[in-house]
């Protein structure tokens, strides 16, 4: 149910931009990097559900609902006005931003799966719900991190890689 609406929510909101734009502005496509903020509405759904769920325990099936989608699908599935240019642009977006933000959505997306699990396991309406909290908490410092990536903000870690960088900022 609310999946539905908030779908058709970002549906109403990715309206093609008026024709004298630049297409990569049409498709919100970072010009340094490649990369779309878009996507990482596809993981602020699975936030929003979370942060709900303590009030709304009926949002457990919409949770449940929730699927990952690479950046290329969540495009594809999408009524995202430049989609195909965003693909596109991803294809042949730089390497290393390309892989770093694959890095942090595939630590979202295990996060979600994990935190899925474990409030499907869990008979204490409070503790599913602390859960629930605690991992839209974190899940929110990731969508951060993979801005800063999408953005040509890059965060990287004393070793370079996303991951040390996603502990620095929470540790």
């Amino acid at each position: 149910m609310f999946r539905a609406q908030f779908s058709a929510t970002l549906d109403e909101q990715d309206a093609p931009a008026p024709r004298a734009a630049e297409p990569a502005t049409i498709a919100h496509i970072n010009p340094v990097t490649g990369l779309a903020t878009d996507y990482l509405n596809h993981f602020n759904e699975a936030i929003m559900l979370l942060e709900m769920l303590p009030a709304c325990p009926e949002c457990r099936d919409d949770l449940r609902a929730w699927t990952p989608m690479s950046y290329c699908d969540h495009f594809r599935q999408s009524g995202f006005a430049g989609r195909d240019r965003a693909i596109t642009a991803y294809e042949n977006a730089d390497p290393a931003a390309r892989d770093m933000l694959d890095a942090v959505t595939e630590t979202m997306t295990t996060l979600v799966e994990h935190a899925r699990k474990a409030i499907d396991n869990e008979p204490n309406a409070r503790l599913s719900a602390n859960i629930a909290e605690r991992t839209a908490a974190w899940l929110k410092l990731l969508a951060a991190q993979a801005g800063a990536v999408i953005n040509g903000q890059r965060t990287i870690g004393a070793d370079g890689t996303p991951q040390s960088a996603v502990d620095r900022m929470i540790g």
